[in-house]
């Protein structure tokens, strides 16, 4: 399973309506698998729900820029956040977190 949370520090709020796409590499191209936006709480839990998930590299493309738009920000610096990341044991729940603000983000594996 594969699943994000987007936090919003600067406003210390979830980042509400965020689209998410994910995709996996295949030699030198990404292929697209799914796509989905952030619920009420930031979340998107539903990506890999029915899809089986294969060892491999993985990215999450975060339309930040979009949602920054949306909240007034006219120009916004970070039009877009991608995270690559490999999936190894496929038993495993890999939740990748995104962190941002304006002029900067963060991610990291969670739990």
């Amino acid at each position: 399973m594969i699943t994000t949370h987007v936090l919003d520090t600067a406003r210390g709020t979830a980042a509400v309506g965020v689209t998410v796409i994910l995709e996996m590499r295949q030699a030198s191209a990404w292929s697209p698998i799914s796509r989905g936006t952030t619920d009420a709480t930031g979340r998107l839990m539903t990506l890999t729900e029915s899809l089986p998930i294969a060892p491999g590299i993985y990215r999450l493309t975060f339309d930040i820029g979009t949602y920054h738009r949306n909240l007034g920000i006219t120009v916004p610096f970070f039009p877009e956040v991608k995270i690559a990341f490999s999936v190894r044991d496929t038993t495993e729940h890999y939740h990748v977190p995104l962190l941002l603000s304006p002029y900067g983000y963060s991610t990291y594996r969670g739990a």
